[in-house]
């Protein structure tokens, strides 16, 4: 690569038609609103539902993606299959798009030993023309990476960084301490708790859901830190962990960041997953919503 990501990439929503289809011109318009607070985009990760979109989707997905950002931002997309057969066959289109590198979630569903994620991922590195992060999130997939194996394939030079949102302080150190010492290899923090402490830790770069919510919010603690302001990166931080435990005491992401993004006027429809909202939820995430973004 010949660049390094750096900074916020948002873990874009997927933004759906009233009849319940992939909106593209909405998702162009959550494209922009990024652009202009200075962040990249992750786009077919969690937050963008992948485990709703079908291949066909997930392709136009990224195409909308790399298009819009036309070059002005970073653009990662997710790939992660349960087969390595399909996450090298997605993979390989999704890299022919034009995106900067992939993030390939380990396999769900099925438990895996460190020697078969080892043997997993080289193999999709081997198969891809573009850089790939590994992509841990444990409590999604059933399937964690060690720091033992992330060393092993940090080794590998088309393997270039991990997403960590296993959502703990201790998984990520883990992964920057295994790594430390090792070029062109980096972590991107998961856990919009986190962020200010992974930028002073040694993380290039954080992957947020709730960019989707308070774009700038989130950029500030990148800004002010990347400026040699810890202090005004640490009080954005707390501003973003107090939106981030009031609006996930309502439900949880995506689900709950997405109805956030639409009760603030957005077109980006309802998650296709079964999930519901009482009107006094979404009155509590209009209330949180006003409270911490300006």
């Amino acid at each position: 690569m010949s660049k390094k990501i750096t900074g916020v990439l948002t873990a874009i929503v997927t933004p759906f038609t009233a009849e319940g289809d992939y909106n593209e011109p909405a998702l162009r318009q959550q494209i922009q609103r990024q652009l202009a607070a200075g962040n990249g985009i992750f786009c077919g990760g969690t937050n963008g539902e992948f485990f709703v979109l079908n291949e066909q989707e997930k392709l136009a997905v990224t195409k909308t993606c790399v298009e819009e950002v036309a070059g002005k931002a970073f653009v990662v997309a997710h790939v992660g299959e349960i087969s390595t057969r399909e996450t090298i066959r997605l993979g390989q289109q999704v890299a022919a798009l034009g995106v900067d590198a992939v993030s390939v979630i380990t396999p769900y569903f099925v438990p895996l030993k460190q020697d078969e994620l080892i043997a997993h991922y080289r193999a999709v590195a081997d198969a891809l023309s573009v850089p790939v992060f590994l992509y841990n999130i444990p409590a999604r997939t059933g399937n964690t990476l060690e720091p033992a194996t992330v060393r092993k394939l940090a080794e590998h030079p088309n393997i270039i960084g991990i997403k960590d949102s296993a959502g703990s302080y201790e998984s990520l150190s883990g992964f920057l301490e295994a790594v430390k010492g090792i070029e062109n290899f980096d972590v991107l923090n998961g856990p919009d708790s986190l962020i200010h402490q992974g930028f002073v830790d040694g993380c290039s770069a954080c992957i947020s859901g709730l960019a989707n919510v308070a774009p700038k919010e989130i950029n500030a603690i990148w800004e002010r830190f990347s400026a040699g302001d810890r202090e005004g990166s640490r009080k954005a931080q707390e501003n973003v962990t107090g939106l981030r435990t009031d609006l996930y005491s309502v439900a949880f992401s995506p689900a709950a960041v997405k109805k956030a993004v639409a009760l603030m006027g957005y077109d980006v429809g309802e998650s296709r997953y079964a999930v519901r909202f009482s009107a006094e939820e979404e009155q509590r995430i209009r209330q949180i919503v006003n409270q911490y973004t300006h």
